[in-house]
């Protein structure tokens, strides 16, 4: 079951990643955190002005927030729920990109790559400190993003 993260707008214009600390902390300190591989999602609460067009990743200040949480916790999008897309969105917030409306969002493609082989590094270094196998979950995750990573990349 996930488990739903809701970011307030006193969070975000003071960066404060609390919301997340609350629920990551805890499991950290007892190393469970596998418990958590891909149960989280994000309830970000940002007020807009009726008409706003504008997505929640087109946002500075979500932005900024979720930059320092990946500065924090570099390791998150082994958490985030992949079939709700929340790793898709959690790219967003990091990678520039632009919205189409028949394609949906189109990420700076080399903006991506470093976001993909960046994340593929941090999490096979951190997922083998916790004792997870990895391999799959992170040729999964980049499958995500249309890569496909052979095994001679681990």
């Amino acid at each position: 079951m996930t488990q739903t993260i809701t970011v307030h707008l006193n969070h975000l214009t003071v960066l404060d990643i609390s919301p997340v600390r609350k629920i990551i902390d805890p499991l950290l300190e007892k190393n469970d955190i596998a418990s958590l591989e891909q149960g989280l999602s994000f309830d970000i609460q940002y007020p807009r002005e009726p008409g706003d067009p504008r997505e929640l990743s087109e946002i500075p200040e979500v932005r900024l927030w979720f930059v320092r949480l990946d500065t924090i916790y570099p390791w998150f999008p082994f958490l985030l729920d992949a079939k709700q897309g929340e790793i898709a969105r959690y790219a967003a917030m990091l990678v520039p990109h632009q919205f189409n409306r028949v394609e949906g969002i189109q990420y700076n493609p080399e903006a991506l790559e470093i976001f993909v082989m960046n994340k593929l590094f941090i999490l096979s270094d951190w997922l083998e400190k916790q004792g997870i196998y990895s391999q799959f979950r992170l040729k999964s995750m980049a499958q995500l993003f249309g890569y496909d990573i052979e095994d001679s990349f681990f």
